[in-house]
């Protein structure tokens, strides 16, 4: 994938990420994976604005340890509706039909959350891996129609939004199968460096 990769402060790019953002990384390890969404959450967390994490158990237990080390207290953001960590199967279940995302039922489980968010009188951000636990499994088809689904719905809605993919998970013609995904998001993050302090990304006008 030839990209031209832009060079900006972390808390930088996370503060002025537009309310309709829809942020994508293909990353090489887990490690760089929760680097770059605890950025992303953090600096969410200290802005104000209220974290939807639908994330792999895993995933969410690596986050909410990596939170703790900064200071956050997870139990008071989550009573308080600032911090929303959801299973991403759990969440997957309430929408697939026979292998494939249903329009409605998916519209009314994300609307939920954001109503749930919204009623916070803060801006929201979201976070969805849903999307590379189908690509894993296989299911390109749905993975493509679920990310098409999250860009319809906001297109209606002021959030942004942020998905990952493991690079393992891309085979066959890599290039082609990254970019088609990459086209679905309006920025690419890197997924080969540490996003700590510093984000790579470049920016791709949605397909």
């Amino acid at each position: 994938m030839n990209t031209d990769w832009n060079q900006v402060k972390a808390d930088v790019f996370w503060g002025e990420v537009a309310p309709c953002d829809h942020i994508v990384q293909i990353y090489e390890s887990d490690a760089v994976f929760i680097d770059t969404l605890a950025g992303f959450v953090g600096n969410g967390i200290n802005s104000g604005d209220c974290c939807i994490v639908i994330a792999t158990r895993s995933h969410l237990d690596a986050l909410d340890r990596r939170l703790t080390s900064f200071g956050v207290r997870i139990d008071t953001l989550v009573e308080d509706k600032r911090y929303l960590p959801l299973d991403a199967e759990e969440m997957l279940a309430k929408f697939m039909v026979n292998g494939w995302p249903d329009e409605q039922l998916f519209i009314n489980m994300v609307s939920q959350l954001i109503e749930s968010c919204r009623n916070t009188k803060r801006r929201i951000r979201a976070f969805g891996e849903m999307v590379a636990i189908l690509w894993a499994q296989g299911h390109s088809g749905a993975t493509v129609q679920l990310e098409h689904l999250w860009n319809k719905f906001c297109e209606k809605e002021t959030f942004c939004l942020f998905c990952a993919y493991p690079k393992t998970g891309f085979t066959g013609d890599i290039n082609s199968s990254v970019n088609h995904i990459c086209d679905q998001h309006s920025k690419i993050i890197s997924g080969s460096e540490s996003q700590i302090t510093e984000i790579y990304y470049a920016d791709k006008a949605i397909a």
